[in-house]
């Protein structure tokens, strides 16, 4: 099997857990749609090409490097309840700020694994990472392992800003997985509905899947420790 890992990182992302037109909140990691509807674009699927249900069979696995700060937002939006007359209502969006998450995708199939990493290094279309104004800080960082998944990502070293790095004053940082289930088969597993049914805005809808959460300690190389001993007769 072979993984590849995909760093994603900007200023806000939103991975959606409820899609009303007054809220929209977001979950603390990527969905598995949010995914594989930023593969979907960039092998420049239209919504409703059947190709993308196939992209369901990926395995994934998302590691939290670096928490986000949720962000909300409003806008005034103004419509026309009839010919004549008008409405103005608020509408809520909710975002995360300097997140930072390694999202491995695996499959048995090593040539789609190769055209996928072709395809978000030259996407066909804009990537996006969960709202189409949320644009990846730069280039995506990707790389490929030749192994599934989970074991990549408890493999790979922790990849959170220098920024954040430096401020965590911990030697190690814990940082949570949560993968398809049938990558821990052993652990308790809930039911997320992230599994792209269709994209076709005419019916867009979701089915579940389930996933498993764990964790893994990673090493944090920018750590120094503080040294407060000190003998104040030395500056006698």
């Amino acid at each position: 099997m072979k993984s590849l890992t995909i760093r994603l990182t900007a200023p806000l992302q939103s991975y959606g857990n409820e899609a009303t037109f007054n809220r929209r909140t977001t979950d603390d990691y990527p969905s598995k749609s949010a995914i594989i509807g930023m593969i979907a674009a960039a092998f420049g699927f239209k919504r409703d090409d059947p190709r993308i249900i196939k992209l369901n069979d990926l395995l994934m696995a998302v590691r939290i490097d670096q928490p986000g700060k949720v962000l909300t937002d409003f806008h005034m939006v103004e419509y026309a309840q009839n010919s004549k007359k008008k409405k103005r209502k608020l509408t809520y969006r909710d975002y995360l700020q300097d997140a930072v998450f390694i999202v491995a995708i695996g499959s048995e199939d090593e040539r789609l694994i190769g055209k996928i990493e072709y395809a978000l290094k030259h996407p066909y279309f804009q990537l996006s990472l969960g709202r189409r104004s949320n644009a990846p800080a730069g280039l995506l960082k990707i790389r490929i392992f030749d192994n599934d998944p989970l074991s990549v990502l408890k493999d790979l070293s922790w990849q959170a800003s220098t920024w954040y790095q430096k401020k965590y004053h911990q030697p190690g940082f814990t940082a949570q997985i949560i993968s398809d289930a049938s990558l821990l088969p052993d652990y308790p597993s809930t039911l997320k509905k992230d599994q792209v049914g269709s994209f076709d805005p005419r019916h867009r809808f979701f089915h579940y899947r389930a996933v498993c959460q764990t964790s893994v300690k990673l090493k944090n190389t920018m750590y120094s420790p503080i040294n407060t001993d000190h003998d104040i007769m030395s500056f006698i």
